[in-house]
């Protein structure tokens, strides 16, 4: 059940959702969906596949209780949040890269260990991106 629900999490992060200032991990996102969309499932896509979306095909085209409903779409939310924050961070913080960081070499996570600890000086944008980005 759990590799089950943790394709669904996976799936879900493709989906197009509004951002959202909080993000979750993918751990998170499983627990809150096996938690709330687990009888939903069974009930109702027990039969579906993993593979082309199945299981949120599934999900989105049946009549699930308003529990895994709500659940679904702040998962959803939140995961495409993080997708977002990672892909945008290093344009938000390049100036901070710039002040803070510039003779940090890039590659390995150099620059982000450079940034958590200069945390206090960098810009909130550049924290918060950090943040939601799963990264902090």
């Amino acid at each position: 059940m759990r590799r089950l629900l943790s394709a669904i999490a996976i799936a879900m992060t493709l989906l197009a959702a509004p951002a959202q200032a909080q993000t979750i991990g993918y751990a998170d996102a499983i627990d809150i969906l096996s938690k709330s969309c687990g009888a939903d499932i069974q009930k109702h896509c027990a039969s579906a596949t993993l593979a082309n979306f199945g299981i949120g095909d599934c999900l989105s085209s049946s009549p699930i209780s308003n529990t895994c409903s709500t659940a679904l779409t702040r998962v959803t939310a939140s995961l495409q949040a993080r997708a977002e924050a990672q892909a945008n961070a290093e344009r938000i913080c390049a100036t901070d890269v710039r002040r803070l960081c510039p003779m940090t070499e890039a590659g390995r996570g150099r620059i982000l260990r450079c940034l958590l600890k200069a945390a206090p000086s960098a810009s909130d944008a550049c924290n918060t991106a950090i943040t939601n980005a799963g990264w902090r």
